[in-house]
């Protein structure tokens, strides 16, 4: 028996768009001979669809996209991941669905039983979980049919599971031979050897192949990675499809197990064996690309611009754009002020000439001194301060958003993670645009990233990357001036953000008591900025955004 994995990128709410998707990915594993053919979770509709699940015409519309997918099915099998609705009269109104479909019918129906709620799952808001898990007959064999986070329930195979059933196990149970799982998990730093972990304990404790088909793509924050893969019943990967981008993976069946002589039937001619995931950092780096694109793209943008100050954050924002949509699709601009250094203006210059896209500079000086001179009464006998720092920051973001409606151009904001955790950013200034290409990327990363791009030949200047941070918005100023050491700031962040560990415990890893105070105050005071913030593309366990959830309005001291 052969079967295909079908890693596809759905665009949420484009039915027409995914259903051509999915024929043309079923008629192309109907000529490699394929018996089955295997998309992601919600295929059909795109992950998540969040609050369009409470539209009937959108519910409508999926299942309407599903019944001419069906038509197309004939001569092979397919398993596709869709929203279909619940007809009991109790319960939520909607299932997250499977539909095995063959000879042009819907064979079976199969629902999730497992529903994230944490991070930025909420599918309970939506969905009832199925209580009835049954399993399904495939060319003679017995198939256990599972989405997603129904893997993720096993405490013998994941320890410290939220879930108190395993759907596998069940699965199992019933004399299931092989698991199917089609997913749409986003990716994380570190999310693919988790996986990998997981699933392996579940093909070792049930002596069982599995078959993991994940999306890939980028929507709104998340990005999807793919990385679909076969498992063998002794826990070993046979074969593996791409990451972070669309694949059509085969593998061949027989008896009770995957034949690994006949699987690697890949025409990219890549290594198919799966040793370990990608580097962190090149990883990364593949996710924000993928992001960008699918956000501009998904979103009707056709071009992004790009405020370049010299910087190394901004450096790394627009490589990433250029990289994601083209060199004639991004316009750099860089805006200097009184107090920008000569060289910050020349490495935006040279930044731009090495990436071939068109830079304009336009001076704010006059436009500073217009403002300066409107307010010199209301500001009279007050000192230079940060109130003429974030006039400068504005300006800038004004300018950038003129561009925006001028031109129709997607403003690509260019903070990272530290600075928007300690609020070093400006609301209505540099905090201005459509998305935050490197919101979630620690300062320190942002270093390992430019490096990286820098591997093979210089593309960011060497200057921007070993010059000190500054925002250069008064004379001589550094980032740390206002801020410890990045490597330090990260480490506090780190441990208070994502490992969400109190102030005893980061004292305890080695800190000094009365920074980590003062950078957790900073982190809670800047919460209102954050709410304000343009959406960020989510690489870590918290993300700030959906996947970290504060009050604005609270007195808990830390």
């Amino acid at each position: 028996m052969k079967i295909c994995l079908a890693q596809i990128n759905p665009t949420i709410g484009a039915f027409k768009q995914n259903a051509g998707k999915i024929c043309k990915f079923i008629n192309a594993a109907r000529k490699q001979g394929a018996d089955l053919v295997i998309f992601p979770e919600m295929s059909v509709v795109g992950y998540p669809p969040k609050d369009l699940l409470e539209l009937s015409g959108f519910v409508d519309s999926n299942l309407k996209a599903l019944e001419e997918i069906k038509n197309s099915v004939s001569g092979i099998a397919a398993i596709i991941g869709f929203v279909d609705r619940n007809v009991e009269r109790r319960g939520k109104a909607l299932y997250n669905a499977a539909a095995y479909i063959k000879n042009r019918k819907i064979v079976s129906r199969h629902y999730k039983s497992l529903l994230p709620t944490y991070d930025v799952f909420d599918e309970d808001r939506y969905f009832e979980p199925t209580h009835n898990i049954s399993i399904a007959k495939i060319s003679g064999r017995k198939f256990g049919i599972s989405i997603c986070e129904d893997a993720w329930g096993a405490d013998a195979v994941w320890p410290g599971t939220i879930h108190h059933k395993d759907p596998i196990e069940c699965m199992i149970n019933q004399g299931a031979e092989i698991i199917i799982n089609i997913s749409a998990s986003p990716f994380t730093i570190g999310k693919q050897d988790e996986r990998l972990k997981m699933l392996t304990g579940h093909a070792k404790r049930y002596s069982v192949p599995i078959v993991f088909v994940n999306q890939i793509g980028g929507n709104d924050d998340l990005v999807f990675d793919g990385n679909s893969l076969v498992i063998n019943k002794k826990g070993i990967v046979v074969d593996r499809a791409s990451g972070f981008k669309e694949d059509l993976l085969m593998v061949e069946f027989k008896g009770s197990d995957v034949n690994v002589g006949e699987s690697k039937l890949r025409t990219d001619k890549k290594k198919t064996r799966y040793a370990a995931s990608e580097g962190n950092v090149e990883s990364v780096y593949k996710a924000l690309v993928l992001g960008t694109r699918d956000y501009v793209k998904k979103c009707g943008f056709k071009k992004a611009v790009i405020g370049l100050s010299g910087g190394i954050d901004s450096a790394v924002t627009a490589v990433i754009a250029v990289k994601a949509l083209g060199r004639g699709k991004v316009l750099g601009v860089t805006m200097p002020s009184s107090f920008s250094s000569k060289g910050s203006i020349e490495d935006s210059v040279v930044l731009a000439e090495k990436l071939g896209i068109d830079c304009q500079v336009i001076p704010i000086k006059s436009i500073y001194n217009a403002y300066t001179k409107t307010l010199s009464g209301i500001f009279a006998g007050l000192p230079f301060d940060v109130t003429e720092e974030n006039l400068q920051a504005r300006i800038r973001g004004k300018i950038l958003m003129a561009i925006s409606n001028k031109h129709g151009y997607l403003v690509l904001t260019t903070g990272n993670k530290s600075e928007l955790a300690v609020g070093y950013c400006t609301l209505y200034g540099d905090m201005c645009g459509g998305l935050a290409v490197i919101s979630d990327i620690p300062k320190t990363m942002v270093y390992d990233i430019a490096e990286y791009i820098n591997r093979r030949k210089e593309i960011i200047p060497v200057d921007t990357i070993e010059k000190p941070p500054s925002a250069e918005l008064r004379p001589n100023q550094k980032d740390q001036d206002s801020l410890p050491p990045y490597d330090v700031l990260d480490g506090v962040l780190m441990a208070y953000i994502e490992e969400t560990k109190d102030v005893g415990d980061i004292v305890g890893m080695g800190y000094d008591e009365s920074l980590v105070k003062d950078i957790i105050s900073k982190v809670d005071r800047n919460e209102y900025k954050r709410k304000q913030a343009a959406p960020g593309l989510k690489v870590t366990t918290k993300a700030f955004g959906t996947g970290r959830r504060m009050p604005l309005a609270q007195r808990y001291t830390r």
